[in-house]
């Protein structure tokens, strides 16, 4: 049997977010915006129409840090880029309110499933 490839696990796992998020009221609206300033997993609309700008982290162990600990502030600075570089090609988002989440998942070792935290507004 092949292994799965980390870009192969990373697109599942963006998947698997973005169901969590539509089962909870979200649109979403683009996955995987790319530009020179960055790269962003998720774009969606909340229930209360804010523009959310979802990183998706996923980690099988904890050995190295956790799934949310490697959202370092480079990584919060790249997403930013990318988010303002969205906005102003994306006018029609313009008066949102907008707002930097990441939802960390890793293996529940108890179920064989797999645990989501999200985390709201998780920087600025």
């Amino acid at each position: 049997m092949k292994k799965e490839t980390s870009v192969a696990t990373g697109r599942r796992y963006e998947s698997f977010a973005a169901c969590y998020l539509e089962q909870r009221g979200c649109r979403i609206t683009e996955r995987n915006f790319r530009c020179k300033a960055g790269e962003i997993d998720l774009i969606a609309i909340d229930p209360a129409h804010k523009l959310v700008f979802v990183e998706v982290r996923f980690r099988a162990s904890n050995r190295f840090g956790g799934a949310l600990s490697s959202v370092t502030p480079n990584k919060q600075r790249r997403i930013r880029n990318a988010a303002s570089y969205y906005l102003l090609t994306h006018p029609q988002y313009a008066a949102y309110y907008c707002r930097f989440d990441v939802i960390a998942l890793s293996k529940d070792k108890r179920s064989d499933g797999v645990e989501v935290n999200w985390i709201k507004a998780a920087f600025v």
